[in-house]
C-alpha cells in the first residue's frame, strides 16, 4: 500500500508560538505542554486544536518462536487469556482507558486462539500466529501486507467515527523479541543492547534470549527493504500496527505511541515513510532494556518515564490526559492582553 502522508502545517508555527509565549505565563514556563500545543497545532493547521473521541487500539497476535524457544517465561497461551482479560474489562488498559474517557477497541490479528464471533473485538486473523523466525520468515510478504492494509482500514473506520487521537498498544507473547530484532535490523544497535527482560525473564534467561535471536539474524541475513524485515521478524499484531500508523498519519491525527513493541511498530513505519514520525508523541520510557535507545535514534522526547513495561497501550492511556491539558491552555488560558496582565512582570 502507499500512503499519501503529507508534512504538518510548519508554517503556523510563528503563529501558535506567539498564542504560547502570550498567556498569562513566564515564556516556556509550562514545559512540555508547550511543546504538546506547538506539535497538535501544526498537525491540526489550526491555533485552536482539539482532542476528538481519542481512542486505544490493542492489537494482538501470537509468535511462532514461543513454540521452540524460551523467549518468554510465559507460555503462548496467555495472549488469548489477556486478549479474553481487555474484552471483560479486567486489564490496566480497560482501567486506565475507562479512568481518561478513552475508546477501547481490541484487535485479533493473528492470536493462536478460536474466539467467540460475537465477542466484542475486532476479527482479522491472518493466520493463528507467526511462524518461527529461526527457522523460516515469520510471515511471507503477502500475509505481511495484507496485515498492513488491515490495519489501515481499522484505522479509517475509527476516524470515520469522529476520533482525531489514536494511541496504539499491543499483546503478544514474545513479541519483545519480535521488537528487538526489528531494532536491530533497523538502527545497528547490537542485539544484546535491544534485548530485555520481556515479562519478566531472569538474567540467565535474557542470555538465551539474546543467542536465540542471533540465530534468527544468522538466517536472515541483513536485509535493508522494511517489508522484508517487517516479515522476517514481525508479528502480525506488529505489522497491523505498522499500517494502523501509516493511516493515521495520512488521515492527519494525532499518534500516541506507547512502549518497546509499539515504538518498534512506529520505527518499522518511519522507514517506509519518514514523513510519519512529525505525527507522533511519544507517551512513555519502558523499562524495557532498548526503548530508550530506540526513542535516542528517532530523536524524539517521550512524555512519561515511570518504569512502565506492561504494553496494552498503558503508557498512550496515561499521557492522553497531558494532551488534553496542553489543548486546553492553548484555549482557555488568557493572554496577558486579555487579563490585562503586564507582560513584563512575568518575563
Amino acid at each position: 500500500m502507499i500512503f499519501d502522508i503529507q508534512n504538518t502545517h510548519t508554517s503556523l508555527t510563528e503563529k501558535l508560538q506567539h498564542t504560547i509565549d502570550t498567556k498569562t505565563k513566564p515564556h516556556g514556563s509550562l514545559g512540555k505542554l508547550e511543546d504538546l500545543a506547538l506539535q497538535i497545532g501544526c498537525i491540526q493547521n489550526t491555533t485552536s486544536p482539539v482532542i476528538s473521541k481519542p481512542a486505544i487500539v490493542v492489537f494482538a497476535g501470537d509468535h511462532g518462536v514461543v513454540k521452540n524457544h524460551p523467549v518468554s517465561p510465559y507460555p503462548q497461551e496467555v495472549t488469548a487469556q489477556m486478549v479474553l482479560n481487555f474484552l471483560q474489562g479486567g486489564a490496566a488498559i480497560n482501567v486506565f482507558s475507562k479512568l481518561n474517557a478513552i475508546d477501547l477497541t481490541v484487535v485479533d490479528c493473528g492470536v493462536c486462539f478460536d474466539f467467540d464471533p460475537k465477542a466484542n473485538c475486532i476479527h482479522v486473523k491472518i493466520t493463528k500466529g507467526t511462524e518461527d523466525y529461526t527457522k523460516t520468515s515469520a510471515m511471507s510478504l503477502a500475509q505481511c501486507s495484507l496485515a498492513i492494509e488491515k490495519g489501515a482500514q481499522i484505522i479509517k473506520d475509527i476516524y470515520a467515527n469522529g476520533c482525531n487521537t489514536i494511541g496504539f498498544g499491543e499483546m503478544g507473547i514474545g513479541n519483545t523479541s519480535s521488537a528487538a530484532l526489528l531494532m536491530h535490523a533497523f538502527t545497528n544497535v547490537p542485539i544484546e543492547k535491544c534485548t530485555g527482560k520481556g515479562t519478566g525473564l531472569q538474567d540467565d534467561g535474557v542470555l538465551t534470549k539474546i543467542e536465540i535471536l542471533k540465530k534468527a539474524i544468522q538466517l536472515h541475513g541483513y536485509k535493508t527493504a522494511p517489508l522484508e524485515l517487517l516479515a522476517s521478524y514481525g508479528g502480525f499484531e506488529i505489522a497491523m500496527m505498522v499500517g494502523a500508523i501509516l493511516q493515521a498519519a495520512e488521515q492527519k491525527m494525532v499518534l500516541v505511541i506507547d512502549g518497546f513493541i509499539a515504538t518498534s511498530a512506529l520505527l518499522t513505519a518511519f522507514k517506509i515513510n519518514d514523513k510519519v514520525l512529525a505525527y507522533c508523541i511519544f507517551s512513555h520510557t519502558s523499562g524495557e532494556k532498548g526503548h530508550k535507545k530506540m526513542l535516542d535514534y528517532l530523536q524524539v522526547s517521550p512524555l512519561l518515564n515511570l518504569g512502565l513495561r506492561l504494553g496494552e497501550g498503558t503508557g498512550a492511556a496515561l499521557a492522553m490526559p497531558t494532551l488534553q491539558a496542553a489543548v486546553a491552555f492553548l484555549n482557555e488560558m488568557a493572554s496577558f492582553e486579555s487579563a490585562k496582565v503586564s507582560e513584563s512582570v512575568h518575563d
